[in-house]
């Protein structure tokens, strides 16, 4: 009977330990979260901003003008 009861002892402490660690190594990662938005935000201001120069360049913008001028003109 005592050999069990030390079993299930060991069993528990065995899977608590286990527990245990799985919940530090998910506060460890806790601050990533935030990293990882400040990149993507970085990112998206990058790509933002590239765009911006693609769109207000001449050529660009002169073509663009072209499409919404047929766009709009296409009903009449």
């Amino acid at each position: 009977m005592r050999g069990m009861v030390l079993g299930a002892v060991r069993a528990v402490r065995a899977r608590t330990s286990v527990v245990a660690r799985r919940v530090r190594a998910a506060r460890r990662d806790a601050g990533m979260v935030t990293s990882e938005y400040a990149v993507g935000i970085i990112a998206a201001v990058a790509f933002a901003a590239v765009l911006y120069k693609v769109v207000t360049s001449g050529q660009i913008q002169a073509e663009l003008q072209d499409i919404v001028e047929r766009a709009l003109d296409g009903g009449v």
